[in-house]
């Protein structure tokens, strides 16, 4: 728990920051007007991730747990259908599934990185699979040639978890341009955030008409604005998807300043893998590998400990000295709601990711002395 008397010279997990215009494009969104969305800075928004990413449609979203739900919506999942979905993941991968009646099918990790072990897949596919839903764990890419090859072979569906990858890329290519659909957040732990936000990439161009109906509640009111529609009538099933134009505005000022915040996320991710090799090096603890083909957007930085004790104690370690550390997700199978549900397989590198996993402090504003301080104390803890 973050104390509730913070001291001066604590550093905390994730800090959101300013880039600079975010009040005044707030003042502009609140002049103009139209603050319920789909206003100039949710479009601008979207154009832009249109045209820098070649996605053929784009939606924002409240956030990227709304992005997986529209999803979930827009493939027409029914009770019974199954999902196959990475265990050491956040709730939100299944919950916009299980919430359509659809029956999760969980899958381990890489013996290396919590990404889907993409050969362990075509054993968990049954007749009545329709989706694979692969996250790209701290903006590192799953391997999509093999996944995308094993979809098609099947006729199955592809929405990528992309929530932790913008401006990531795998074969040069950017993440959530894989799959028939992704889903991204902005959350304000996120390299780009609108303080809470997300958006749904829609790569199947046959999707999109029915993704902006159940983005505006069931109703085609988006093509009547555009005098595409005679009447302004409920068409569909659908909810309210679309944020604030506060939030939008928010965001393009993050977007325009991304080229600043990779930098420096970038900056600071390698400091962190600099001066922890040494530890690693010497089996005290072990890094999260660069995987192959893959340019990183430095979303997080990870310690893996060598057992579960190990981790509590360097947390706790951490907070002792002014710095808020945090573990990570723990794995899905394994949950008080979905545990009695699961097939009873075992997932041993889920659930030792979920048992050694650190995440040390990585955000746009921490200082180099800051760092200093989380990169001292570590190596103190692993002296000691």
């Amino acid at each position: 728990m973050i104390p509730s008397d913070l001291p001066p010279d604590f550093i905390p997990f994730n800090r959101p920051h300013l880039a600079g215009p975010e009040l005044e494009y707030i003042r502009q969104a609140v002049a103009s007007g139209k603050l319920s969305g789909n206003g100039m800075f949710t479009q601008r928004c979207q154009q832009f991730f249109e045209q820098q990413y070649g996605i053929p449609k784009v939606l924002l979203t409240t956030s990227g747990t709304d992005a997986l739900e529209m999803a979930a919506l827009l493939l027409n999942l029914q009770p019974g259908d199954e999902v196959l979905v990475p265990s050491y993941t956040f709730t939100s991968t299944a919950n916009a599934f299980v919430l359509r009646g659809a029956r999760i099918v969980f899958a381990d990790s890489l013996p290396d990185h919590p990404n889907l072990d993409i050969g362990l897949l075509e054993a968990l596919i049954t007749p009545r699979t329709r989706v694979i839903v692969p996250v790209h764990y701290g903006g590192q890419p799953c391997d999509m040639v093999a996944l995308l090859a094993l979809a098609r072979r099947y006729k199955l569906w592809v929405v990528e978890d992309a929530a932790q990858a913008i401006e990531a890329r795998f074969l040069n290519r950017p993440l959530g341009t894989f799959g028939h659909l992704a889903a991204f957040s902005f959350h304000e732990t996120k390299n780009l955030s609108a303080g809470e936000g997300g958006m749904l990439a829609i790569n199947d161009p046959e999707l999109a008409t029915r993704a902006e109906i159940i983005w505006e509640k069931g109703t085609n009111r988006a093509a009547f604005a555009r005098g595409e529609a005679a009447r302004y009538e409920w068409v569909d099933i659908g909810s309210s998807f679309l944020p604030s134009e506060l939030n939008a505005a928010y965001l393009w000022a993050q977007i325009e300043a991304r080229a600043i915040i990779q930098k420096q996320r970038q900056q600071l991710w390698e400091t962190y893998a600099r001066e922890f090799a040494p530890l690693a090096a010497a089996g005290a603890l072990r890094l999260l590998p660069i995987l192959p083909n893959s340019q990183p957007n430095w979303h997080l930085f990870a310690l893996l400990c060598n057992s579960e004790a190990e981790r509590d104690a360097l947390l706790a370690y951490l907070r002792q000295e002014h710095i808020l550390a945090v573990f990570h997700y723990l794995p899905l199978h394994r949950s008080p709601y979905y545990m009695p549900q699961h097939d009873g397989r075992l997932l041993p590198h889920a659930d030792r990711f979920g048992q050694v996993i650190v995440r040390l402090p990585l955000y746009h504003d921490l200082q180099p002395k800051q760092q200093q301080r989380v990169i001292e104390a570590t190596r103190t803890f692993y002296k000691a």
